[in-house]
């Protein structure tokens, strides 16, 4: 393989509601932790639960701005994106360095928002209406109608009919 591939998937809980820095010019960086877990039994028969903590970075406008305003303390996420290690000097003049995930796309799994967690930069144009909570993000009716869902689907008992 001549290439090389810099991709993680993640899914985890956010660690804290996510900080945002706004640019001049418009430029807007959001930022967050989130803990993946895993568990197993150790030799002895008992539990152990690993957390490992991610700092992730979200630069791009559209997905930033999803983010900013819909994501909370506690959710659960899929993030995909890329590995980066920035490099510092502090103020006692030692070398830093932090290890982030840049996200390309995200995510909402579970909890009251299911039926409409894909963060898309279309989400930036939504009308909100007074009963409708403001956390939850809205489906425009053109993307509504687009994304079909297993609910919908009806086989008509015509298996035959495959174009390959």
């Amino acid at each position: 393989m001549a290439g090389t591939l810099n991709k993680v998937m993640l899914i985890g809980n956010l660690g804290k509601d996510p900080e945002t820095k706004r640019f001049e010019g418009g430029g807007i960086l959001v930022r967050f932790p989130i803990a993946t877990s895993e568990s197993y039994n150790n030799r002895e028969g008992q539990k152990v639960t690993l957390t490992e903590w991610h700092n992730i970075v979200v630069g791009r406008k559209g997905l930033a701005e999803v983010c900013e305003k819909y994501l909370k303390k506690g959710q659960k996420v899929f993030i995909e994106g890329r590995i980066r290690t920035r490099q510092w000097t502090d103020d006692q003049n030692q070398t830093r360095y932090s290890t982030e995930i840049n996200a390309d796309n995200m995510t909402m799994l579970g909890g009251p928002m299911d039926s409409t967690n894909t963060a898309t930069s279309e989400s930036s144009s939504n009308e909100n209406t007074s009963d409708t909570p403001q956390h939850t993000p809205q489906q425009t009716s053109s993307s509504a109608q687009a994304a079909p869902t297993m609910t919908n689907f009806q086989n008509d008992g015509n298996e035959d009919d495959l174009p390959f």
